[in-house]
């Protein structure tokens, strides 16, 4: 019975996996038709360091799919260093099918007879989904994430404090318009910032505002091994409470600050201990 036990849990942990590639695929292809077939055409960017790839393509005339993968590599592997090798392979995968799905979209006939204004939102509508699908199974195909992550795990271990990813997101987007604004058109930058508030909304939707701080309470029985562990892994300190419940007893209430890429990790080290967790999102942490 223990035997069947362990493979069943085998089983399910490789369904699982093979799940949430398959997602991160599926977003990616939504991701990259979304670009190539409806935004590009329609005059508008993708943000992130994929518009910096396309700002860097039209000017260039380098092949975009290169461009777009040339500048993901160097977050790819700084995230898979700070992130884990989990995390890298997921974000490969995506950022792989991304590009390759770019050149293929790129060859397609496909147009929208409407306006650019309602194609834009359309398209931007579709990018969220598939970014969301992709964020939602621990992926990512946009560097300013990365680089986000990265920036706050720096003064986090700095400073002591928890900070959110969304002024570090907002103004990396800002350079990117900006930058459009100046390097190709107006209309372009405009166009393109619509693509970020429709396809932010759906993100935020889909994944409860990923850029936000990340609550993690854990109630357990060991606390101890827990919070070593996670201090091990992800470097970060806990608080300890004292609880009961009704039927388990006596137990401890753990109470953690992740960011959202960090949270695949977390989910890694609490499955290994009996307990019960909640993730809740924090707009902001006083101290």
């Amino acid at each position: 019975m223990k035997e069947y036990t362990k493979t069943q849990l085998k089983i399910n942990a490789i369904l699982k996996n093979s799940v949430e590639y398959l997602l991160i695929i599926l977003g990616a292809l939504l991701a990259s038709f979304s670009v190539a077939c409806i935004l590009l055409p329609n005059g508008a960017i993708d943000y992130g360091t994929a518009g910096v790839a396309i700002i860097i393509s039209k000017l260039t005339g380098f092949n975009l799919s290169a461009c777009v993968f040339a500048i993901f590599a160097p977050f790819l592997i700084a995230g898979t260093i700070i992130l884990g090798a989990k995390f890298g392979i997921k974000a490969a995968v995506g950022a792989a099918v991304y590009t390759v799905g770019l050149a293929l979209f790129e060859k397609m006939p496909f147009e929208l007879d409407v306006e650019h204004f309602i194609a834009v939102a359309f398209g931007g509508a579709i990018l969220g989904a598939g970014l969301a699908l992709i964020l939602r199974n621990g992926g990512c195909i946009d560097g300013s994430e990365i680089f986000a992550n990265i920036l706050t795990r720096m003064l986090a271990d700095k400073t002591g404090k928890s900070f959110s990813m969304t002024y570090i997101l907002i103004g990396f987007n800002a350079c990117v318009y900006l930058a459009a604004f100046i390097l190709i058109n107006r209309n372009s930058s405009l166009l393109s910032l619509l693509v970020y508030v429709v396809a932010t909304i759906i993100i935020d939707h889909f994944t409860d505002r990923f850029e936000a701080i990340k609550q993690v309470t854990i109630i357990t029985k060991e606390p101890d091994a827990l919070v070593a562990e996670i201090k091990k892994r992800l470097n970060k300190t806990c608080t300890m409470m004292d609880s009961y419940g009704a039927i388990a007893g006596q137990n401890k209430t753990i109470i953690c600050y992740v960011n959202y890429f960090e949270l695949t990790k977390m989910r890694e080290i609490i499955s290994k201990y009996k307990g019960f967790s909640t993730v809740s999102t924090i707009d902001e942490i006083i101290k």
